[in-house]
């Protein structure tokens, strides 16, 4: 029962109206993530502009599942974001995440580029294209053109049990199956100009070097590339080369591509604001920030590009499902050792 004010003394009234008022607890979401901060800062920090939803955010380098796992029910996790189609399904597959039904999430994305079951959503992708001399006369290529002996010596990659190139790997088996895919690999490496090491962007490097002639790397590591201080060592490599973007075979003219993406946790504590910021996360505005801060290409279709990714052409997906690819990640692995692929 609440007591009027001018029944209360002097005194007990003022020692009321002294008590401290506490506003309702702020909305928030609990993000657990591989992805670097600084990729995904000004992702955050705009979804919370516009929606005064705080954004906590755990940064795990290696071993997420392991961590949402050991915390059980008691998990604070709403969202799990990492890269890679293998680790989301990693996390499906660890019982740490849970699905959500979404129609901007479903009408959003395309069916091949998310899960059936609504429990992973594609936000943002990575295709694996040919670096090539900037002087080379080369227009098109196919994937099974690496393992072509006119390019013996010629060919620079990074290692095969990288998870991009063993998601490309387990695409090439997609679309042909285990023994050509063995036969392939063999192929590729005969042609290597040196061992199958370092990162994406020594491709680059080892192009201007003259070592190779080309290479399979990563896309958007060329728009930071060419994106660079000019004069840069980052800016030279890039300057040395272009990019074309590779087809399989009979596929219609799909080129592979690599996930970055998210899943709602399975105990998350604050389900709506996990809902709600995947939904921003493939927003007009969000998705023009991972085309124009990350040069990662967008999954929401008419997103202006950056002018660097842009000049690559449209991006024809491989229709090949990416979780029916990532299938045979283990496979491709396996058959990275068999052939000695990095030896």
């Amino acid at each position: 029962m609440m007591i009027p004010a001018r029944l209360l003394s002097p005194t007990l009234l003022a020692a009321v109206l002294s008590l401290p008022i506490h506003a309702a607890s702020a909305a928030e979401v609990n993000l657990y993530t591989t992805r670097e901060p600084a990729l995904i800062q000004p992702l955050i920090d705009s979804f919370t502009s516009e929606t005064q939803i705080k954004v906590n955010t755990v940064f795990l380098k290696d071993g997420l599942l392991e961590r949402v796992k050991a915390e059980g029910d008691k998990s604070p996790a709403d969202v799990l974001m990492t890269v890679d189609i293998g680790n989301l399904l990693d996390l499906v597959e660890g019982g740490v995440t849970q699905p959500i039904e979404s129609t901007v999430l479903q009408e959003t994305i395309p069916a091949n580029l998310r899960s059936p079951d609504n429990d992973w959503f594609s936000l943002s992708l990575r295709d694996r294209v040919l670096y090539a001399d900037k002087d080379l006369d080369i227009t098109e290529f196919n994937y099974e053109d690496l393992a072509d002996p006119r390019w013996k010596g010629k060919v620079c990659i990074r290692s095969g049990q990288h998870p991009y190139n063993t998601a490309l790997i387990a695409a090439m088996i997609s679309h042909h199956g285990e023994a050509a895919t063995e036969t392939w690999l063999r192929g590729v490496k005969d042609n290597l100009a040196r061992k199958a090491t370092g990162g994406d962007r020594d491709v680059a490097r080892d192009i201007l070097g003259g070592i190779c002639d080309i290479g399979i790397a990563n896309a958007y590591y060329v728009g930071r590339m060419k994106n660079s201080e000019p004069g840069t060592d980052n800016y030279k490599w890039g300057e040395a080369i272009k990019v074309i973007r590779p087809t399989f075979e009979g596929s219609g003219g799909g080129t592979h591509v690599n996930v970055s993406g998210a899943a709602v946790a399975r105990h998350a504590p604050n389900k709506a604001e996990a809902v709600q910021l995947l939904e921003y996360l493939v927003s007009d505005k969000a998705q023009q920030l991972y085309a124009g801060a990350n040069y990662e290409y967008p999954v929401k279709a008419g997103v202006e590009l950056d002018p660097v990714v842009a000049s690559f052409g449209e991006l024809q997906v491989d229709a090949i499902p990416v979780s029916d690819i990532a299938k045979n990640r283990k496979l491709a692995s396996e058959l990275v050792d068999k052939v000695g692929f990095n030896n």
